[in-house]
């Protein structure tokens, strides 16, 4: 193996157990020699992992790749730790041939400390130690002179060089506790540095599990137990979009619930309120979840309206809070304000929501949060938890080297932030609807009748962070607020709903039954209404505007043989288009349909019989009805599933801002359809 596939194997072994370390979190390294291209002398190299890489699915390409010897070098242009900012910029200059990722603030700590592999890392039990108030006193009991305490310091080039100094002093150390942040490893050979990094990871988590109090969040609060998980999660839901839009008055985020028992265990303890002010220490942790969450102070036995009226208060306080903070420790040079809504809001008895620019910024989020609940927990059950300073988080926070980071991250995409939900999203317009929403950045709900064609689509989409499958009969009103429910707990709340689930039943007026017409009428007329005043509750809840589109037809107008049933419901639906954008304007939310005609390929409809009904209808053979429909057009051109999911998107993107009430013609020009 070569050092880089040596290093990368080590990394991924270490980023695979989450005891080790954060989503994202800390650093790995190793030194060797390589053959430069110039001159082909050997030439002694540092392999870092680089800015923003995960360990776990850390790939050569995620690698800094520099020259030692400059990288050395800079010990001897060092301005001092009031300009060490400074020094990663100086990074690209150490760069080996095209350099690989972008190095990260801690190389320094990679490239100076005199060990061959290198491990940074930020495992719960490590950082339980780092953040007890005698940590230094724990890390000798523990450890003996193994591993050493390094006070607090900023992650930076000043951090490197006492790390350095304390390896040059301890050759009997292994590694060390950094105050308030995590711990660092060494050796001479890869499985060392690996071997060493496990030994502080287990070795602390054990003294915890051994010496650690039998309740170190206290005793139980009276109320504030987990409600049983039916409960749990129809409260939640029910709280879910108060929640998002406290979360995003600044501006949009995707939310990711989370009722794990880590969670409403903390929640349910006398200290939650206490551990909770004092926020979190690690600088991974409170870069994804702010420097503390929003608590609602109710026990788990508060009614829904009674906890949304305290949400909102407690918001308004937030809010205030977090200014205060901004204004406490901003200077001059600070970048502007990021926003003031929390990115945690706990609710005893039920859960976490976790907030971030997507799913997986969101679920991380939590899960951040998840490792400092086992922090304090480590921390509290052998000291007491002390975090790092307000004044050093708000360093980090509003650090001009993150606000960099941050500008350098790409632009948007145009439903960045949205949740969608479509319905009869399994196939034909439904799914290649979905398939646009994702591509253009929306979070997608595939709601469908048949669960497995759901999972399959959205498994076909992208993973949970981008798309679910759920199973709904939009004519069953339980069923509808169902879905809804796992919609909001899926992805924080919903923005964009298509109305799309439908059927076709081919028959005359003498032979359409009483059933034919309520089935079309129930899945149609009354499951779009159904599915538009459930998720109007959310939408205006959220108070972040919104979209519903029907997937009317060309039927809702043109009057075509032997469709009444069909042809009636389509109509009812281009009514409720109508009727709701007047009704719902007031809450930003826009309105508008789609009068597709024509679409053959891939539509569950016309493979479900409809299809050969039409077909006998025109006198043509089923499998040239697509053609045969383009040549009754005015452009002659077959429509297609995405050619509808274009409109929708065009609809709810950022160019038809001030549109609704708009029925949208995609049938290649059907003049007896055009509206009038």
């Amino acid at each position: 193996m070569t050092t880089a596939e040596e290093l990368i194997a080590r990394s991924n072994r270490l980023g695979a157990d989450p005891k080790n370390t954060n989503y994202a979190g800390g650093n790995t390294s190793a030194k060797g020699t390589a053959t430069d291209p110039v001159t082909g002398q050997d030439v002694e190299l540092l392999w870092v992992k680089g800015s923003g890489g995960d360990l776990g699915t850390l790939k050569e390409s995620g690698l800094a790749v520099l020259r030692l010897d400059r990288m050395r070098a800079l010990v001897d242009v060092y301005p001092g730790v009031e300009r060490e900012d400074e020094m990663v910029a100086a990074f690209d200059y150490c760069l080996h041939g095209k350099g690989g990722a972008a190095p990260s603030i801690d190389t320094a700590m990679h490239g100076l400390v005199d060990a061959a592999h290198v491990d940074h890392l930020h495992p719960d039990s490590g950082i339980a130690i780092a953040t007890a108030a005698d940590g230094e006193a724990l890390t000798t009991t523990i450890f003996g002179d193994q591993v050493v305490w390094v006070p607090w310091r900023r992650p930076g080039f000043q951090l490197g060089l006492d790390i350095a100094e304390i390896k040059a002093k301890n050759p009997q150390a292994v590694g060390c506790i950094l105050g308030g942040h995590g711990i660092t490893a060494w050796g001479d050979t890869s499985e060392e540095a690996e071997k060493n990094s496990l030994w502080i990871i287990d070795t602390a988590a054990a003294y915890i599990e051994e010496h650690s109090k039998a309740e170190p969040f206290g005793p139980a609060l009276e109320g504030y137990g987990p409600l049983v998980e039916a409960e749990r999660r129809t409260k939640a839901a029910a709280l879910a979009p108060t929640i998002r839009g406290i979360a995003s008055a600044d501006q949009p985020m995707v939310g990711h619930f989370n009722d794990s028992e880590v969670v409403l265990d903390f929640l349910a303890s006398e200290a939650h309120p206490r551990l909770a002010e004092l926020g979190t220490s690690c600088p991974d942790h409170f870069l994804r979840t702010k420097v503390k969450p929003l608590v609602l102070d109710l026990p788990a036995t508060a009614s829904v309206e009674d906890s949304i009226a305290r949400l909102k208060e407690l918001a308004v306080g937030y809010r205030e809070d977090y200014q205060a903070y901004y204004d406490r420790h901003a200077d001059a040079n600070s970048p502007a304000i990021r926003g003031k809504d929390p990115l945690i809001v706990l609710v005893p008895g039920v859960g976490m929501f976790s907030f971030g620019k997507n799913k997986q910024t969101a679920r991380v989020a939590g899960e951040f949060y998840v490792n400092a609940i086992n922090v304090m927990r480590g921390a509290e059950g052998l000291s007491t938890y002390a975090p790092i300073d307000e004044s050093e988080k708000f360093r980090i926070e509003y650090w001009a080297l993150e606000e960099a980071k941050l500008q350098r991250m790409p632009a948007p995409k145009p439903l960045a932030t949205r949740v969608a939900l479509v319905t009869g999203a399994a196939s034909g317009i439904g799914k290649a609807t979905a398939k646009r929403l994702a591509a253009e950045g929306a979070c997608v709900v595939i709601a469908d009748l048949d669960l497995v064609k759901a999972e399959a689509a959205a498994a076909e989409i992208g993973g949970s962070d981008v798309a679910v499958g759920l199973a709904a009969d939009v004519s069953d009103e339980a069923a509808v607020q169902a879905m809804l429910d796992a919609a909001v707990l899926a992805f924080g709340g919903v923005d964009l709903v298509v109305n799309n689930a439908g059927l076709s039943l081919s028959k005359s007026l003498l032979e359409t039954t009483e059933r034919d017409w309520d089935l079309q009428h129930d899945v149609m007329a009354k499951g779009s209404f159904l599915v538009s005043k459930a998720a109007a509750k959310v939408l205006i809840e959220q108070e972040m505007g919104g979209d519903i589109v029907y997937i009317s037809s060309k039927n809702s107008l043109f009057a075509g043989p032997n469709n009444v049933a069909y042809g009636a419901a389509k109509a009812d639906q281009a009514h409720q288009v109508r009727l709701l954008a007047a009704e719902l304007g007031e809450h930003g939310i826009k309105v508008n349909g789609i009068n597709p005609d024509g679409v053959v390929q891939g539509s569950g409809i016309f493979a479900g019989g409809w299809g050969a009904k039409r077909a006998e209808v025109y006198g043509v053979k089923e499998e040239e009805l697509g053609k045969f429909y383009a040549q009754r057009t005015l452009l002659k051109r077959e429509v297609l599933p995405e050619n509808i999911a274009n409109a929708v998107f065009v609809l709810c993107g950022p160019d038809l801002t001030h549109t609704t009430g708009l029925h949208v013609p995609v049938d290649a020009g059907v003049a007896a359809a055009f509206l009038r």
